[in-house]
């Protein structure tokens, strides 16, 4: 065996190590991994921040802050807005009831021969009759929700060990990247910083695109809502935008809110119908058009690599697969692109 393919097969030996040590500590890595994407992002500012005489210590400080005070913004737009449309909602919902009693029901009956009845007695006879029912699925629940107890457990314990974690790393940061590089094979050295440089650019790439898109969305979502005439296009519009950066979470979220407020302020279905059809649209826009242009072409990817992107990382790693599948596949790119050069040189294809 020559040297080369020796020291071939302990690269890939130590790669395979860690591809499975990562696996066993899955569970565990996420609160460090989601610290370690926001330090990468907030690391610019922190140095921006030393430049002005602050120790880094102080500038992580004043980062974290001002993260904090961007969700107790959000959550002082979303928390009225929630209470208001909810008693709204519960005040309009005997209404509700007999507009779906009187117009609804009957329409099911004549377009499909469905014999539906709903009054009060009916739906009183419904509840008492599948109570017993209710409680026997409520006992075979248990060792469930005790299970799930232990999950929601996790789940806080995971979103507070997220701003300790960041803490660290982002104070630590310049720290970090110095101790990654020391370990770094001297041979390879000047080809793995050329490499990590160019992940470096396409990774600022892409958060300059996913803002460009954040803002365009919130845009298209707020004048949407405003011409379909619901009074809240404003909050919900901005809520929904600013959270597209998460695949579905700002369009479900902005959906659901934008439902309520409208089957509170509209008297027709029709109303509701429009408010949906923004919706659709905006999602179909994002998808199909504003990620791709702005931040598919920032980072060299085609719109068709994007979208398969999207969907191959989510089948393979659920919804953090999607949530990464677009900075993922810049770094890829960036490595195919130096082993698509590795190989043109090599005597394989050469012959």
């Amino acid at each position: 065996m020559t040297l080369e393919r020796f020291v071939a097969l302990q690269w890939l030996a130590l790669t395979a190590g860690c591809a499975w040590l990562l696996y066993l500590l899955a569970p565990i890595l996420t609160p460090f991994v989601a610290a370690a994407i926001l330090a990468y992002i907030c690391d610019p500012l922190v140095r921006r921040l030393c430049q002005f005489g602050l120790s880094r210590t102080l500038a992580t400080l004043l980062v974290m802050l001002a993260l904090l005070g961007v969700l107790v913004l959000l959550a002082l737009i979303m928390l009225p807005l929630l209470q208001r449309e909810a008693t709204l909602f519960v005040t309009r919902l005997p209404d509700l009831l007999d507009a779906v009693r009187i117009k609804l029901l009957p329409w099911l009956q004549q377009q499909f021969g469905m014999d539906l009845s709903w009054d009060a007695a009916t739906l009183k006879e419904f509840l008492l009759s599948h109570l017993q029912g209710a409680g026997g699925a409520a006992a075979r629940m248990l060792p469930w929700l005790g299970g799930g107890g232990s999950a929601l457990l996790m789940l806080v314990m995971n979103v507070l060990l997220i701003p300790v974690a960041l803490f660290y790393l982002l104070r630590d940061w310049p720290q970090v990247l110095a101790n990654i590089e020391q370990i770094l094979p001297r041979r390879q050295h000047p080809k793995m910083l050329v490499i990590a440089g160019e992940v470096d650019r396409v990774l600022a790439e892409f958060l300059r695109g996913q803002l460009a898109v954040m803002l365009l969305m919130s845009a298209c979502y707020v004048i949407g809502l405003r011409l379909t005439g619901l009074e809240f296009a404003l909050p919900i519009g901005l809520v929904a935008g600013m959270l597209v950066f998460v695949p579905y979470l700002g369009m479900i979220t902005g959906l659901a809110l934008a439902t309520l407020a409208a089957f509170t302020q509209f008297d027709h279905f029709s109303g509701v119908l429009l408010v949906w059809v923004v919706f659709g649209s905006g999602q179909l826009l994002e998808g199909m058009v504003v990620t791709p242009k702005l931040v598919g072409e920032r980072i060299g990817l085609h719109p068709l690599a994007v979208i398969f992107a999207l969907l191959a990382f989510g089948q393979l790693f659920g919804f953090f697969g999607v949530l990464l599948a677009l900075p993922l596949s810049a770094v890829l790119l960036v490595g195919l692109r130096h082993v698509r050069g590795w190989y043109l040189d090599s005597t394989l294809f050469r012959g």
